[in-house]
């Protein structure tokens, strides 16, 4: 055997991931959020894009861009010296001229104000300084007003509610540090997340001074803040309510039975009968488990459908996209004419090739995401037909490649363009990975279920039983089958567990203690 050096040419074919391919394969995954704030970097980076405005300013936009008519190129027109009289500048002074003729300083007369701000003019070559508009902190002048309303019922947040507290409560130095050290401990349920021994090692002082001022923490609005868990947090609301009496401090401290339903257990712990228990554990349910969710909490994040679904006149289904979810970027084409033509170093050509190469790109990547979205959202609704008629219990099993196969795509595009979006119904928003779900196998060579609609009728069957007949696994497991589905008694604990349905140990336990109680008091009538 010999080696034997010496060149060879083939010829392969191969995936060159380039940085456009990536940005498309981003832009697919990307929420309406992400996507919003990718489009704005750049459009802050990328001189060539604008926003898409309305029709009427496009058009305006349009005509600017598109230059002066002809007969206001040639100058012979009227009109054309009547537009361009706006720019004279005895009409658009500078601010010199203006502190000159009031003799005095523009800082003088607006000392809140920016002194000066940039403003493109309408003409797009021609630069104005003008003073902002009276009331504003910037902006043009055509701006909203100033919402007083808005200011004076600003939500005031749970620190800024303690520590006014804190200011009337004490004026002792120590005790105001301590306090604020504690205030700042405690987190948005308002639990205190620090330890008396932990603070007072942190602070230098002692632990009985920390314990105390914790005490006096507790007592503020809103009854239970600043308790270390659950236990305590309920203790210091029921204490405020007067209702903080053996029986009770027996039954708050064993919660875990309360979470078992083991009600025989906390009767003998409280000495309490039937009806006396059911009342204590009413008033514990009416308590708040997390008293600083109602001060500077985060506003609820409202899903954005990305896809409308609506029934057409003829029974079938329209598919439309949310035209508001979607960014609208234009490339600038008479802008980058305009400046490439008086560009004359090569680097500076050389970055106004690549930005309207990547402004080109992004536009059509931000479409084509579209048509992506709008294709794959078509297909779910014609495998979840079902669905969108009968509800949830019609809702089939399926899957990504189900999907892929059907409009042509790869597996992995579908996973990218159904996370982190939402189909609009009339039956809710609902994330797209809703409609994806397991199949659980039909009983004797019937169709497959889908495992959300399982949960669901397994939901159904636990609302619908009495107290005579609580519906054990097993029984879940036999009712269902006779209903054509093939499921295990595992399965049927893990959606149980997954819908937090307690056992039927739990809620027999439940359903004889409302019992006791309604007879207790038919008997007391």
């Amino acid at each position: 055997m010999s080696l034997v050096q010496r060149l060879e040419v083939r010829q392969g074919q191969a995936l060159v991931m380039t940085p456009q391919l990536l940005q498309a394969i981003k832009l697919l995954q990307l929420s309406q959020l992400d996507l919003a704030a990718y489009v704005e970097a750049e459009l802050e980076r990328n001189p060539l894009l604008e926003r898409a405005e309305s029709e009427g300013s496009a058009t305006a936009d349009s005509a600017e861009a598109n230059g002066p008519s002809d007969e206001a190129a040639s100058g012979d027109g009227s009109d054309g010296a009547e537009s361009d009289s706006w720019l004279a500048p005895e009409l658009n002074p500078s601010r010199g001229e203006i502190e000159t003729d009031f003799d005095t300083r523009l800082d003088n007369v607006f000392p809140d104000d920016a002194p000066t701000q940039i403003q493109e003019s309408s003409a797009g070559d021609m630069l104005s300084l003008t003073p902002p508009p009276y009331g504003s902190s910037g902006g043009s002048f055509d701006s909203d007003a100033p919402d007083f309303e808005a200011a004076l019922t600003a939500e005031i947040s749970l620190r800024d509610h303690l520590a006014s507290q804190l200011d009337l409560a004490t004026r002792e130095p120590i005790e105001r540090l301590i306090g604020g050290f504690l205030i700042d401990a405690v987190d948005e349920a308002g639990y205190l997340r620090e330890t008396v021994e932990g603070v007072a090692e942190r602070l230098g002082a002692e632990a009985a001074t920390v314990a105390r001022v914790l005490t006096l923490v507790q007592s503020f609005d809103p009854p239970g803040i600043a308790a270390r868990d659950l236990a305590e947090c309920l203790a210091i609301q029921l204490r405020e309510r007067d209702r903080f009496d053996p029986a009770m401090q027996a039954l708050v401290s064993r919660l875990d039975l309360v979470a078992k339903r083991d009600f025989s257990a906390l009767r003998r712990l409280c000495g309490v009968d039937d009806e006396d228990l059911v009342d204590m554990l009413g008033e514990i349910r009416r308590l708040d488990p997390k008293p600083g969710r109602a001060f500077g909490s985060s506003g609820v994040e409202v899903l954005i459908p990305d896809v409308f679904v609506r029934a057409a006149p003829d029974g079938s289904w329209l598919v439309e996209l949310n035209g508001e979810a979607l960014p609208r970027v234009l490339v600038n084409q008479s802008y980058y004419a305009r400046v490439v033509r008086g560009a004359s170093a090569e680097g500076d050509k050389a970055f106004l090739s690549e930005a309207l190469q990547n402004a080109n790109w992004l536009t059509r990547s931000l479409e084509q995401r579209a048509r992506t979205i709008l294709k794959v959202a078509t297909e779910i609704v014609r495998q979840q037909d079902g669905f969108f008629v009968h509800g949830v219990t019609h809702l089939r099993p399926l899957n990504l490649k189900t999907v892929a196969e059907a409009i042509g795509m790869h597996e992995s595009t579908v996973s990218r363009v159904t996370s982190n979006k939402a189909i609009g119904t009339s039956r809710g928003t609902l994330e797209m990975k809703y409609f994806f779900t397991a199949a659980i196998p039909g009983a004797a060579g019937m169709a497959a279920h889908s495992s959300e609609a399982v949960r669901h009728r397994i939901k159904q069957l636990v609302d619908g039983e009495t107290p005579d007949d609580v519906l054990s696994d097993d029984a879940l497991v036999q009712k269902l089958r006779s209903e054509g589905v093939d499921i295990a008694r595992r399965t049927v604990a893990k959606y149980r567990e997954s819908l937090r349905i307690p056992s039927s140990i739990e809620r027999r336990r439940e359903h004889y203690a409302h019992g006791s109680a309604h007879h207790g008091a038919l008997a007391l009538r």
